[in-house]
C-alpha cells in the first residue's frame, strides 16, 4: 500500500515552527555583533581622544582597554611623541600609557644630527651656568642618548627641550643626571671656576660659550668636560683643579683638538 502525505494543519504548523527553530541561531548571533558595532567608546577613551584634538595629532589613534591606552600613528617631530602621551596620562580613567606613536619626519643622517644638537645645546646654556653643564649626546638611528650632568632640573628640562624640537630625531633616551643640590658643591664650583678660569693659558675658554671647559662637581667629586687646543691645556686644567681645596677627585675627560677619543683609538 502506498502511504502519503496529509497536509493537514497541524502538519504546516509544525514544519512552521521547524523552520523558525532552525533559524533562531544565525539571528542570535548577529543580534550581539551588531550591538557590539553600536557600543559607544568608553568614557576614558572618549576623554583621551579629545585631549589629542589638534592638527599635529590628525594621525595619530588612540585606543582605551582596561585603564590602559594604547597610542598608535606617525608625527612630525619627537616633541609631539612626547606630547601626545602627557595629555592622554591626564585622561580621566586612564593608569598607564602605550606609546607607539612613530616619528616620520625629516630623515637626518645620525654624524649630522649629532653635530647640530651638540652646537644647538652648546648655545641653548650659555653664560655663567654653562660652565657647570656637562651635557654629552650620542645619536644612532636617530635615537638620541642623552648622558652626562646637568646643574639644575631647569637645565636639564631646556635640553631635552632642544632635543625633542628638531627635526630628524626619532626618539630619546634620558641618561641625564641632575647634580645633588649642596652648599659646599656650589662653594667648589666658583673656586674651581676662579683657578682654572684665573689662569692666563686657560682664560681665553670663558670667551666662546660653545669652548668653555665645563665643571661638573658631585659631593665634592668633579669631572672635566670640552674641548681644548694642547694637551698642555687639559694638564694645566688637571693640575688647577686639583689644587683648589676641598676636592675630593677630579677626572679629566677633557679631548685635545684634532686627536682621536678614547672609542675612536
Amino acid at each position: 500500500m502506498t502511504r502519503r502525505m496529509i497536509n493537514t494543519p497541524t502538519a504546516l504548523l509544525a514544519a512552521a515552527i521547524t523552520a523558525a527553530f532552525w533559524g533562531l541561531p544565525q539571528a542570535s548571533l548577529a543580534a550581539p555583533a551588531a550591538a557590539a558595532q553600536a557600543q559607544p567608546a568608553s568614557p576614558a577613551a572618549t576623554d583621551a581622544a579629545a585631549r589629542l584634538n589638534h592638527k599635529q595629532y590628525h594621525d595619530v589613534k588612540v585606543t582605551v582597554d582596561n585603564g590602559i591606552a594604547t597610542l598608535n600613528g606617525t608625527v612630525d617631530l619627537y616633541e609631539y611623541k612626547a606630547d601626545a602621551e602627557k595629555r592622554v596620562r591626564k585622561a580621566k580613567g586612564v593608569t598607564a600609557v602605550r606609546n607607539q606613536i612613530e616619528v616620520s619626519g625629516t630623515e637626518v643622517p645620525d654624524s649630522q644630527l649629532q653635530a647640530k644638537l651638540s652646537e644647538k645645546l652648546e648655545y641653548a646654556l650659555v653664560g655663567y651656568g654653562n660652565v657647570f653643564n656637562a651635557i654629552g649626546i650620542n645619536v644612532q638611528n636617530g635615537v638620541v642618548t642623552v648622558g652626562g650632568h646637568a646643574l639644575n632640573y631647569v637645565d636639564r628640562d631646556l635640553a631635552l627641550a632642544v632635543i625633542a624640537t628638531y627635526p630628524g630625531v626619532k626618539d630619546v633616551v634620558d641618561e641625564l643626571q641632575v647634580d645633588p643640590p649642596s652648599p659646599m658643591d656650589d662653594g667648589l664650583r666658583l673656586a674651581l671656576y676662579r683657578a682654572i678660569y684665573g689662569y692666563p693659558s686657560l682664560n681665553k675658554y670663558a670667551v666662546d660659550p660653545a669652548k668653555t671647559i665645563r665643571i661638573s662637581v658631585q659631593n665634592g667629586h668633579v669631572e672635566l668636560d670640552g674641548v681644548v687646543d694642547t694637551q698642555s691645556d687639559k694638564d694645566t686644567a688637571n693640575i688647577r683643579a686639583n689644587g683648589v681645596s676641598g676636592v675630593f677627585s677630579v677626572k679629566n675627560n677633557l679631548q685635545v683638538a684634532n686627536q682621536p677619543t678614547e672609542a675612536q683609538k
